[in-house]
């Protein structure tokens, strides 16, 4: 019997978001919803559980990747991607992070090639400790607090409602067609096809 040998991990696609089942839905899980899609469209189930997270390997734009929903909650991402990223022998340009962003409007999509944490605590955690900026991101718009004085922690933590919900489902699935495209075509093409 011959056994077609696996090509190595050369990316890893981390969606983040909080475990635990009141956190389920939620705007700061928008990550979490994509992951869902992307179990879906790649026929696997995220459920290994491996370097503190929920993981599996998919074959996406014929490249093999290392799929990751953190299980730390999200302040503490960064440990959890660094250590596949050290296992995998993944540089930080091959990471590739989708999250919620509150300063997008629901349903929106914003992919960049680096950058800041943009005040994402998810973010800033694994800029710290994973080697810096240089990774792309997929932010799937969920909304601004409907004032100023709004607490943003109750904000992200608070279910979705209405047409918010219908918006972000739909930019969760297309966060998972961006990653494909980022994987075959480039952040570039991805920012020009899914930006908007």
């Amino acid at each position: 019997m011959f056994f077609k040998k696996r090509e190595p991990v050369s990316h890893i696609a981390v969606f983040l978001g909080n475990p635990g089942r009141e956190y389920e839905n939620t705007r700061h899980n928008a990550g979490f919803l994509a992951a869902g899609f992307c179990e879906k469209a790649a026929g696997v189930k995220i459920n290994r559980l491996k370097f503190g997270s929920l993981t599996a390997t998919a074959q996406i734009g014929g490249r093999t990747v290392f799929l990751q929903k953190p299980q730390t909650y999200m302040n503490l991402s960064g440990g959890a991607v660094w250590q596949p990223m050290s296992f995998y022998k993944i540089p930080l340009s091959n990471v590739i992070v989708i999250t919620d962003d509150t300063s997008l409007p629901a349903g929106k999509l914003r992919i960049r090639p680096r950058g800041s944490s943009g005040g994402h605590n998810g973010l800033r955690d694994i800029i710290a400790k994973c080697g810096g900026e240089g990774f792309p991101r997929i932010r799937i718009g969920v909304g601004s607090p409907p004032h100023e004085d709004y607490d943003i922690a109750s904000w992200v933590l608070a279910k979705f409602t209405g047409e918010d919900e219908t918006l972000v489902l739909a930019a969760a699935e297309r966060a998972v067609r961006a990653i494909e495209t980022i994987l075959t075509h480039g952040v570039d093409r991805a920012m020009s096809d899914y930006n908007g």
